[in-house]
């Protein structure tokens, strides 16, 4: 809600630079500033169910910080690490499940330990993987293209906070 109430503000003073600065009609403005709502509301309704692969209890952790943070975003939140518990309502599974509709997986897993669960995650069919800062993998990477998943390095935390995610 508060996102909304940012953008909302942001089209006002760009409705109002518009008119102060150019010599446009109101009819014209009302277009523009239509386009910067209808696309503001597209991307606010784009939500995706997002595993979190990794996610620890430890509240110092970033997989924690990052389900508290997609469950605060809207986004349908899953995950799977190595204790059992709960975080941000989201319950921590430490078994392979065969979770439906995932499309996004934020590994927060080092490499080292990746590599057992790589069929599993592509058998997943996520449209895309974050490779968090420390959990790089070029042989992942290769894996992934090969199944024709998109993956990317990135910060899940960094996204989410730039409205990039």
């Amino acid at each position: 809600m508060i996102s909304l109430v940012i953008v909302f503000f942001d089209l006002i003073d760009e409705f109002d630079l518009i008119v102060n600065r150019e010599t446009i009609t109101f009819a014209m403005c009302y277009a523009h500033l239509s386009i910067f709502k209808n696309k503001t509301l597209e991307i606010m309704q784009t939500k995706k169910k997002t595993l979190v692969f990794g996610a620890s209890l430890n509240p110092s952790r970033y997989s924690n910080t990052a389900m508290h943070r997609l469950v605060a975003s809207g986004h349908d939140v899953v995950a799977f690490g190595l204790k059992e518990g709960e975080v941000a309502g989201i319950k921590i599974d430490t078994e392979l499940i065969s979770y439906n509709g995932i499309d996004t997986v934020t590994l927060y897993m080092n490499p080292t330990r990746q590599e057992p669960f790589y069929d599993h995650l592509i058998s997943l069919k996520p449209n895309r993987v974050i490779f968090n800062p420390g959990t790089e993998n070029p042989e992942f990477f290769e894996l992934l293209s090969q199944a024709k998943i998109e993956f990317e390095t990135a910060c899940t935390l960094v996204l989410l906070g730039t409205n990039q995610y």
